[in-house]
């Protein structure tokens, strides 16, 4: 793997990171997920360093974007003995997993609005 140079969050990125975080995202899933964004793919410590997270911040963002399959991991064997790297990118474009997250927001939102609609039929039953 070719080495990236290390990325660093923008004025608009933290922006973005911020509406993120008001829409009930995780504010290091949030980061993780932007910087996997702005580079092709990207090892666990390039995140650390560019987003400024500790080691274990970014495990479990990792595996959160794993689970909701965001991300792919492929793991590269180093020279010799050791443990393999794992390399991170994007399972599609980050315009493609908003679209998915406004989904899920538009879930939230249509569940807590029957909720309140079923609150009010019953409070006026009583």
């Amino acid at each position: 793997m070719a080495q990236n140079i290390l990325y660093r969050f923008s004025p608009q990125d933290e922006k973005i990171i911020k509406v993120f975080t008001e829409l009930g995202m995780p504010r290091n899933l949030a980061k993780t997920l932007l910087y996997i964004s702005q580079v092709k793919e990207c090892r666990s410590a390039e995140i650390e360093h560019g987003a400024n997270l500790r080691q274990p911040e970014v495990s479990v963002a990792m595996h959160e974007l794993q689970q909701k399959g965001w991300i792919k991991k492929r793991d590269l064997k180093k020279k010799g003995k050791g443990r393999p790297v794992h390399i991170y990118k994007l399972t599609s474009p980050i315009t493609d997993i908003v679209s998915n997250f406004e989904k899920e927001k538009m879930k939230e939102i249509k569940h807590v609005k029957d909720d309140l609609e079923q609150l009010k039929a019953l409070l006026l039953d009583k």
